[in-house]
């Protein structure tokens, strides 16, 4: 029993810790939540969930060859997600929020789709499979003498600990979402399109500055 609750409160506590970081994925839950309601935002967080529970999938598996192919195509997978960041980020930009802050129609929300653009836009980020790998270092997670039954319950708690910190950012950000008009929601989209594309062009940047000193 003992052994269960180690694995449960640090899989909750990692599932928290690479979500917590506000990086594009956060920003653009927030800009969701703001544009389109809190569930649809919320299901954009469950799909950011997916994809950084498969990335410790393969953290916990050990296979070194998808780490070395990283390594070796680091400049490559940074352009690449670069792109698909700043993509993101026009997007934002350009959108048209006259119609956001009105109530949703009934069936008109396509949470398959939200989760699928959570996973794509945190999927783009291979280079976050080595900070997982630093916290379950950290947290000496995933042990050898583990039995299956362990190693369910640890990539389950690691889903729950994420998906309890996308309840609750789209709860309260949802519950400021009134005192949001739409002018205001229109500085919101550019503000983070502009800063979602700023941060793609850095990476893009630093990435083809690497390579040239390499």
């Amino acid at each position: 029993m003992e052994q269960i609750i180690y694995i449960l409160l640090r899989g909750i506590a990692i599932g928290i810790l690479i979500s917590a970081p506000m990086g594009p994925i956060g920003m653009f839950v927030i800009q969701r939540t703001l544009s389109k309601g809190r569930w649809p935002a919320f299901f954009s967080g469950v799909g950011a969930s997916l994809s950084d529970l498969v990335y410790c999938l393969l953290a916990g598996l050990g296979l070194s060859f998808v780490t070395d192919f990283i390594e070796a195509h680091q400049v490559l997978l940074q352009v690449i997600g670069g792109a698909v960041l700043a993509a993101f980020g026009i997007y934002l930009f350009r959108k048209n929020p006259t119609r956001s802050l009105k109530p949703a129609v009934s069936g008109s929300n396509n949470f398959w789709r939200d989760t699928v653009t959570g996973f794509a836009l945190t999927f783009s980020n291979p280079l976050i499979l080595f900070f997982i790998i630093g916290l379950f270092a950290r947290f000496n997670f995933i042990l050898p003498e583990y039995k299956p039954f362990h190693f369910v319950l640890a990539y389950t708690s690691i889903l729950v600990g994420a998906l309890i910190w996308w309840y609750v950012v789209t709860l309260f950000v949802n519950a400021v979402r009134s005192r949001f008009n739409v002018r205001s929601l229109w500085m919101v989209n550019r503000i983070i399109g502009g800063v979602l594309f700023c941060m793609a062009a850095c990476g893009i940047v630093l990435a083809i500055k690497e390579y040239m000193q390499g």
